[in-house]
């Protein structure tokens, strides 16, 4: 038997949980590049992705996926876990999904080269790769 009253668990049930506020907290974070001068790749999958479509509002589904050239800075794992599961919540198409990542990305270590692909799950019949990229 629980020591709750119905009181208790209804208003703790809408306090934001602390993965949400990690998650509204989060925000890209950096390290320096431990080798600077040396190019190389790196490839990040994110596929449990999640948006909701700005014109219908299903939840559209997708995984990214960031292939960069570092230069002065790397960015962060779970930093960007966190900021990929902040747009589980937003309206926003496909195409505008792909191209604020890079910019977020851009601005947040500077890579020499960066492409991110969005692979959208099928719905009605429809399947979406957007891939943008960024040179320096």
């Amino acid at each position: 038997m629980s020591n709750s009253s119905p009181e208790t668990v209804s208003q703790s049930s809408q306090e934001m949980k602390y993965g949400e506020r990690n998650i509204a907290e989060g925000e890209l974070i950096t390290f320096p590049n431990p080798r600077v001068g040396r190019r190389y790749d790196i490839n990040i999958s994110l596929p449990e992705f999640t948006c909701k479509c700005p014109f219908s509002g299903y939840p559209d589904f997708a995984t990214i996926h960031i292939t960069y050239v570092p230069d002065e800075r790397v960015v962060e794992l779970k930093a960007l876990k966190l900021y990929i599961n902040s747009y589980r919540d937003r309206y926003i198409s496909h195409e505008e999904t792909a191209n604020q990542i890079l910019d977020d990305f851009v601005a947040a270590c500077e890579p020499l080269e960066v492409t991110v692909k969005a692979d959208f799950a099928p719905r009605g019949n429809v399947h979406t790769f957007v891939e943008v990229r960024h040179i320096k």
